[in-house]
């Protein structure tokens, strides 16, 4: 047995110890080694119209000369796309990347003072939205350094019919998209036919570049720039692929559900960036929400793997007639982003036949950290073992490595761990140790044979359907209201969701409401962010130093 890494020993068969970072480049290299390989099969698929590798190869390059030959952008800049899943996104992304510039994703529910914020850390050069969102944009776009906005209709890379009527019935019909006025905006179409006109450069990318500021939630309220360099998201592609690869995945055959949303790490790494790998053809959902037209594409599509949190499988399971899709070409389930629940797993597996594995990673390991065994037989309450070229251990607060079965803060390292927080040193510092080692935040223990289980969460994050609230947020935004004295943010578990935010106030005027507390948060909190629980206090509960029991508000019952 190896001492050093214990879970080599569970390793499924043809997973190796290491992965070759330096096969490739850049993500560039990735995309461009599937497009000469895969070229006639079908790369992306969305409202019924499908790209082949060579179309999206394409238009990707036609963006990135548009990028670089008519809006003059220089290497490293930053570009924002503010998106859900369409064909767009990866046309603009791999466009970004392929120009040498930087991807900002930003999550498109956001309000304009969380736009504002991303776009103003990163400084964008230039923003991607779709319309269904320009109104956001029109209300911050002059306080950031954005010059340029490109706007896109759902509807753009449908073709004729058809994306014309997309988009009527979202903006006439649904009413999804509100008026919005935004000078010297280009459409993205245009900016195709722009980029069409001029030759693309050859652009020199290193592994130390950075690929992706991927914005994270942070300890302090603010959300920080993960710097996601080429070299981190080829180590987690080479790790993922290499991992998923013992479960039968066969290059250029595989058809994956992507429900999660690309400008999320879990998806856009899993699903944008190792199925891509793989020559596989990425089945876009754009609004996962809608359960009931979810499962109507789900009937329609043989698919072969999907990957999503908790809520996203239990709302499937609870959706009439999912029972009745054909799962017979399914391999592969793979869940993350917010802990699987027993249940849940285990009524997947009865209804679809695979085992729903679970995951762990984080933002900042590009993501994926642990994975279960694919061929597990069912549900197993860990997160997984160490993925290839990761070694993870457990520390105490004093920064000793525990022993088997003791629990304290699970500590990763590896090739896929960031870069450091964008413009940040110090919390960088904080996160990552003078040997490499990434504190997660996460209490965990590991058993003899290398898996690991997460016990608690260190911080006060809370995780809403696999999206990190950090408290301090919620507190510092439903502070600004002139009624509330003093304002505690918790998570409270929720079946539906993992956790919801609840918050707890003290008063400082007597007629404050619950509903203009909601009715704040909505105005300037993205949804899964809005407290679905109000609760007024006359104090809140301290240490000696004045520092709020966020703990205790937790355990609490709930007082009237």
């Amino acid at each position: 047995m190896n001492r050093e890494r214990p879970w080599l020993q569970s390793y499924p068969a043809g997973v190796p110890a290491e992965i070759d970072v330096e096969e490739f480049r850049s993500v560039v290299s990735v995309f461009d080694a599937s497009v000469a390989r895969f070229r006639d099969r079908p790369a992306y698929s969305n409202f019924g119209k499908t790209l082949t590798y060579g179309e999206a190869d394409a238009l990707v390059s036609q963006f990135a000369a548009y990028l670089l030959g008519e809006l003059q952008l220089k290497k490293g800049d930053r570009v924002a796309v503010m998106m859900p899943n369409c064909l767009q996104y990866p046309i603009a992304t791999f466009g970004i990347l392929r120009a040498g510039l930087t991807v900002v994703n930003v999550n498109p529910l956001y309000t304009a003072r969380e736009l504002k914020h991303q776009l103003v850390d990163a400084g964008a050069s230039v923003l991607v939205v779709v319309d269904n969102f320009g109104d956001t944009v029109q209300q911050v776009i002059a306080d950031t350094p954005v010059k340029q906005v490109v706007t896109t209709g759902l509807g753009d890379m449908l073709g004729f019919p058809k994306g014309a009527i997309v988009n009527f019935v979202l903006k006439y019909v649904k009413k999804m998209v509100p008026d919005y006025r935004i000078p010297g905006a280009v459409r993205f179409r245009e900016a195709l036919r722009l980029g069409s006109g001029h030759t693309l450069p050859p652009v020199e990318i290193s592994h130390d570049d950075i690929a992706f500021l991927q914005y994270t939630g942070g300890t302090t309220g603010v959300a920080k720039g993960a710097m996601l360099t080429h070299r981190n998201l080829i180590a987690n592609m080479q790790q993922a692929s290499a991992w998923i690869s013992a479960s039968g995945v066969k290059p250029g055959e595989e058809v994956i559900i992507t429900a999660l949303p690309l400008y999320h790490i879990f998806a856009l790494t899993a699903n944008g960036l190792v199925f891509m790998k793989l020559g596989g053809l990425n089945y876009l959902i754009t609004n996962p929400r809608d359960m009931k037209g979810f499962v109507k594409e789900l009937k329609g599509t043989r698919f072969t793997a999907i990957t999503g949190v908790n809520t996203l499988f239990n709302g499937l399971l609870n959706t009439p007639g999912f029972d009745e899709v054909d799962f017979s070409a399914l391999k592969v389930t793979l869940g993350g982003g917010m802990a699987v629940q027993r249940a849940v797993a285990e009524k997947w597996k009865k209804v679809t036949g695979v085992t729903l594995v679970e995951a762990y990673g984080l933002t900042e390991t590009s993501p994926a950290a642990c994975i279960n065994p694919l061929d597990l037989a069912e549900y197993n309450g860990a997160i997984g073992l160490p993925i290839p070229s990761t070694d993870a251990c457990v520390k105490d607060d004093d920064g000793k490595t525990l022993a088997t079965g003791e629990v304290g803060e699970l500590c990763i390292r590896g090739p896929q761990v960031m870069k450091g927080y964008w413009q940040r040193p110090d919390e960088t510092a904080q996160a990552i140790d003078a040997d490499g080692w990434l504190h997660t935040g996460d209490m965990a223990k590991m058993d003899e044979k290398g898996f690991f289980y997460i016990v608690d969460r260190k911080k006060d994050m809370i995780l809403v359907s696999g999206f990190n609230v950090y408290p301090n947020e919620v507190e510092d935004v439903i502070a600004m209201m002139p009624g509330v004295l003093e304002v505690a943010a918790v998570g409270v578990p929720s079946e539906k969701s993992g956790e919801v935010v609840k918050v707890v106030i003290v008063k400082k005027d007597p007629n404050l409401t619950e509903e203009q507390v909601k009715e704040f948060a909505r105005a300037n909190l993205t949804g899964y962010k809005h407290p679905r629980i109000v609760e007024f206090r006359t104090e809140l509960p301290k240490t000696n130093v004045g520092k709020i029991l966020r703990r205790e508000l937790r355990d609490a019952p709930p007082q009237a």
